[in-house]
């Protein structure tokens, strides 16, 4: 009886190491990149300044020229059009040569 309990135990451990390894590789391939990316995005947010040329996630190429809280003013365009946008909707920072 003893070795009958034991086989069980082993049974259910060789079980479930099939899906504990497939979180743990889900966890590895999916949430931690995922995570670097939204903490870089978060960085990249609280450095921008007036003058940064940036990309919004509409696809709007602007260059900041007002920063107040979670308001940001962008000038678009050859006429110099203004638009004010949320801070959240920034895509990436871009160099001036590549705008």
């Amino acid at each position: 009886m003893p070795q009958e309990g034991g086989a069980g135990i082993q049974e259910l451990i060789s079980a479930l190491i099939v899906p504990l390894a497939f979180i743990v590789i889900m966890y590895l391939m999916i949430i931690l990149p995922q995570r670097k990316r939204e903490k870089k995005h978060a960085e990249m947010l609280k450095a921008l300044k007036t003058g940064d040329n940036i990309i919004t996630t509409g696809g709007i190429i602007g260059k900041i020229i007002n920063i107040k809280d979670d308001e940001i003013t962008i000038e678009t365009s050859v006429e110099r059009t203004q638009i004010k946008i949320i801070r959240s909707a920034i895509s990436r920072v871009v160099d001036s040569e590549e705008s």
